[in-house]
């Protein structure tokens, strides 16, 4: 059984910094690639961050130069850094790893960006 859960989520104001995490049960968590999507109402599921096992990083375009993923092996956690919090940032923020040919997604922890 393979399991993701995210924390860290809140109401934050606008150009501050939230830490999200994702904590995996997983086998060979090391060599696993994960990433965090995100979810605002009214629109669809976004990959923003992933990071492979040999902790190669992409981003999407949007949110390159803000958001900064990293990985704690020996802890089986992902983090999602994000700083300078904007609007359009307010959404549902999930954590996902592969596992046996399949995906795995956390719960999600929601993002609210106050103005």
């Amino acid at each position: 059984q393979a399991q993701v859960s995210e924390s860290g989520g809140g109401l934050v104001p606008a150009g501050e910094s939230l830490t999200l995490s994702c904590v995996a049960a997983i086998s060979r968590f090391a060599s696993r690639n994960v990433a965090w999507y995100r979810q605002a109402p009214g629109k669809q599921r976004e990959l923003v961050a992933s990071i492979d096992g040999n902790s190669v990083t992409k981003y999407a375009d949007s949110v390159k130069g803000r958001f900064t993923i990293s990985r704690d092996n020996a802890e089986k956690t992902v983090l999602l850094i994000i700083t300078n919090l904007k609007s359009e940032d307010t959404a549902v923020y999930y954590c996902k790893t592969e596992f046996m040919g399949g995906d795995v997604w956390g719960q999600g922890t929601q993002v609210t960006v106050s103005s």
